[in-house]
Parts: structure tokens; sequence; C-alpha cells
């Protein structure tokens, strides 16, 4: 329930505060004075849009609060727009808070109705969400929510694997002829590399097998007498006997041996050098598969190394083609299955709108008559299938469709070919009576001018109807007719007013004695 409403600089209203009482409050007054306004401010705070336009001229921000009791405590929200950024902000119990989250808990505070819901009514398509409602099998709607998507999803993987079959299937040729001609070649990563290298030594074997010779003679001796080896070892002899003596020579015989390492490995490197240039002799077969990866360069237009990574691609895109016939047969046989579930579902929601919507029609028709409408009035629905998914049939749900009938003797017809403003108050009203008795939440109900059209003794009949539902739950009422103003538990009036050429609107709550003026005022009797 809503208790305290207060709206701070916000278009006209400089200070406003409203505090309501169960049952029927009503917001009376001419014209343009701001009524509406004063609805949209809690719209405002329940996670709609408001331009920082609406800001009153010269102030810094504008701020709707308000406190409402649910689940038997004290809830209060604050909305804040900033003139200079025109976001705004949402407090919770002075706790920040998400527009979302405000938005999820709005159908438990507030249930709006306005002339925007009478045209609404007229499209068909409201008229088949207020079915749903009144059916009340949230699982079935979920459930087809989740089979659709996942058939979209099924849909756009079968068009995307024929899209890339298609495109690859066009250049098939040339896939298999660059796969094939880089299998004839075979070329291995880093392989150009080491043929350079490969060749650059085998064009050098010359020197390389002189020096290396004369790099083992000078170390190993010949002819003209030892070599430096043999030298060494006398060397370290020598040193190290004198190392045993002398103090100044401890150092040497370890200096001397790691000499002799080094001396022994420059040794293995030339035997490997000498031994190498022998196996580097076979110019013709590094000059041949040079030759080879320089043709397959030329052939497929880009360097070795993308060479690989295209045969990685062409592999990858050749299996695809292979294999893209049985993901497609898996594809369909995934789509089928969830064709079938979704067939198996719609059978029992649609079984279930008919009886939902035999069960309406009887209930809509009855709280019609209530309100003035003949008692020969029928009110139904029909059905029209509606394929979900690529046309097919045994995925067809039924949609609804409202008809009514007002007068015996004439057929049904579309409410919205046939209906005048003041029927579908009425049936707006109707509808709202129905789902307030069938729904858990008891959130208040907002009419704005729903009574528009609607005169004589059928007011009457809208007001006792209105009544009885401020009974049960607190209701906020627009109106401009005294008969509905007269039943109110609670009587604002809502004003505007010129003070030093500054427009105020003004929100004043009547005491007993004040009603009948207004009253008065509201039926053209100014001399009351």
């Amino acid at each position: 329930m809503l208790e305290l409403l207060r709206i701070r600089d916000l278009a006209l209203i400089e200070d406003l505060e409203m505090e309501f009482a169960p049952g029927m409050n009503v917001l009376t007054g001419e014209t343009g004075a701001g009524k509406t306004f004063i609805l949209k401010a809690l719209n405002f705070l329940t996670g709609e849009r408001l331009g920082p336009d609406l800001i009153r001229p010269g102030k810094e921000k504008a701020v709707v609060e308000a406190m409402f009791m649910l689940d038997g405590q004290e809830l209060i929200l604050r909305r804040e727009l900033s003139a200079d950024t025109g976001r705004s902000r949402i407090y919770r119990n002075d706790q920040l808070c998400s527009q979302e989250s405000v938005r999820d808990m709005r159908s438990r505070l507030l249930l709006h109705t306005s002339q925007h819901g009478q045209q609404k009514l007229l499209q068909s398509s409201f008229q088949a969400a207020i079915l749903d409602d009144f059916m009340n099998e949230p699982a079935l709607l979920d459930k087809k929510e989740v089979l659709v998507k996942a058939l979209a999803d099924c849909s756009s993987r079968l068009e995307a694997l024929e899209r890339s079959r298609l495109a690859l299937e066009d250049k098939r040729t040339l896939l298999e002829y660059q796969s094939q001609e880089i299998a004839k070649v075979a070329p291995k990563a880093g392989e150009e590399e080491e043929l350079e290298a490969r060749r650059a030594v085998a064009r050098n074997q010359e020197g390389i097998s002189r020096n290396a010779a004369a790099g083992q003679a000078a170390l190993h001796g010949g002819e003209d007498g030892p070599g430096l080896m043999h030298n060494l070892a006398a060397l370290e002899k020598a040193v190290g006997a004198l190392a045993g003596i002398l103090e100044e020579f401890s150092d040497m015989p370890e200096l001397l041996m790691d000499t002799r390492h080094a001396m022994q490995d420059l040794d293995a490197r030339l035997q490997k050098a000498a031994g190498h240039a022998d196996r580097e002799a076979d110019m013709d077969a590094i000059e041949s598969r040079l030759y080879v990866l320089a043709q397959l360069k030329r052939k497929l237009q880009r360097p070795l190394d993308a060479i690989l990574s295209l045969q990685k691609e062409l592999r990858e895109n050749l299996d695809f083609l292979d294999s893209c016939g049985i993901d497609r047969k898996a594809l369909l046989r995934e789509e089928e299955e969830l064709c079938a579930e979704l067939a198996r579902l719609l059978a029992s929601l649609n079984k279930a709108r008919e009886g939902a919507a035999a069960a309406l029609s009887e209930a809509l028709a009855r709280e019609l008559r209530v309100l003035g409408f003949s008692e020969h009035l029928r009110v139904g629905f029909s059905f029209t299938p509606h394929c979900l998914y690529k046309e097919r049939e045994d995925c067809a749900e039924l949609r609804a469709r409202l008809y009514w009938q007002p007068n015996p003797g004439q057929p049904p017809q579309p409410l919205d070919r046939i209906a005048s403003g003041g029927e579908l108050s009425r049936f707006l009203l109707a509808l709202v009576s129905l789902m307030s008795k069938a729904a858990s939440e008891k959130p208040t109900l907002i009419f704005d001018e729903v009574d528009a059209g609607v005169g004589g003794l059928t007011l009457n009949r809208v007001g006792e109807s209105l009544e009885k539902l401020a009974s049960e739950r607190q209701m906020l009422l627009i109106t401009h007719w005294p008969q509905l103003a007269a039943r109110a538990k609670r009587h604002f009036v809502v004003s505007k007013e010129v003070i030093q050429g500054q427009t105020y609107t003004r929100c004043t709550r009547l005491a007993p004695e004040q009603i009948p003026a207004e009253l008065a005022r509201m039926s053209g009797n100014e001399n009351a």
C-alpha cells in the first residue's frame, strides 16, 4: 500500500506531499492542472525515465520519494534526477540500489491503468498476453521460450555450417591442389634456414679442411717435431715441480690444467670440423632441395613459414568439407528433436489456452454485465495458428484474439473494430478487477480517467464496481465525474496558481466539509 508521496522541484511542482488512505483515493481538478503528472512521478520513482528538462528551472535536482507498506514492513523509495548530468539515483531505505531491482518489485507496488491501456487493449498481442496471464501457467510459457530460443540457435548453426560449406566447396579444387603440392614437397619448419647454413659450409669446404688439418698439426705436431699438446704436458710437469718448491708458482698448475682442457676441447672441435666438411660434400643435393622449396614458394606465392601455416589451414578446411555432412545430419537430428519437444509442449499450451479462454470469457462477461452491458452480451476468444519455427505446422501455437457480441442478432466482432471509448474503459476495468481477484500480490491500483466515455446510469455501475474493488485494494483514481469522486475515502484537488510570474501546481487534501463544493464544481454548478 502507498502511504506517502512527496515530489520536489519537478516541472510545475515545487514541493508537494500527499498522504493516502486505504481504499479509494481520488484526484480531481481542471484539465491541465497536473493530475496525470503526479502519476508520472510515481512511474519515475518505480523505474521509468524522465528527462532533465522536467526539473524546475533554477533547481539542482528533482526528488520523488514515497513510503509503501510491503509484506508488513515500511519500504521507502527515493529517486533524484540531476539537472547537470541528467542522470538519476535510486535509494531504497536510504541505500543506493539499481533501477532493475526497483522495476522488479514494481508489480508488487503499483498497477497503473490509463487511457493508454485502453489503446493497448485493441492490440491482439496484448489480448493474447492477457489470456496467458489469466491462464497462470508460467512454466509452460517459460519452457516455450527456451525451446524457441534453442531452435533459433540450432537454425543459426545450420545456416553458418551451410555458408561455410558453400564458400569452401567453391574453392575445393584449389584447396586440394595446394594441399597436394605441399604434400609433394613435405617442407619442415626451419628446413630452409638449415639448408642455407649447410650450403654455406659446403661452399667453404676446402678452407675448412685445410685449416682444420693445420690446427690439428699445431696441436699434435708432425715431421717438424712435437706439437703444442706435447709441449704443454712438459710445461705442466715442470711448473708442477716448481709449485711444490716456490710459493709464487702455486697457482700455475691449475691454470695450466685449465689450458690443457681448453686445448683438448679445441682438438675435438677441429676433428669435428674436418669430418663435417667431408659430410657436406654433396652440394648438388642441397641445391636441389633449395630449388624445390623455392618452386613451392613461387607456386603458392608465400614464404615457407606461411606455407606451413597454410598446410594446417588446408587440412582443417578439407577435413571440414569431409565431415560437414555428418555435422549437418547431427544438427538436423537436434532440430527434429527440439521440434518434437516443442510440438508436445504446444499441444499442452494450446489446450491450456483454450480452457483459460472459456473461463476468462465467462468471467469477463459477468463483470461487463455488472458494468452496464446487455444481459445478452457474449465474449470469447478466436484462435489463429502461428508457426514458431520455419512455417512448420507441428510447431504452431494458437494466438488469441478477443471477440465480442454486444447485442443479439449480430455476429461476433473483434474488439478493436467496434468498441467505443466508453466500452473500452469498462472492458479495462473488468479485466483489472478479474486480475486483481486472481493475483496473490496486492499492489495499489491506479486508474487514470478509466471512466472516459462513460456517462449516465452506466457511470453509476462503474462507480459501484470501483468502490467494490477499492474495498479490497488501495486505489488512486483520477476522474472528472462527481459521481465517482463522491465515493472516495480521501479526496485531493490538484490546481495551478501563478505567483509573481511563476506557475505552481498545488495538491490539497479536502476536509469533509470542503468536498461538496468540489463535487458541485465538477458537476458544473458554480452557484452551489
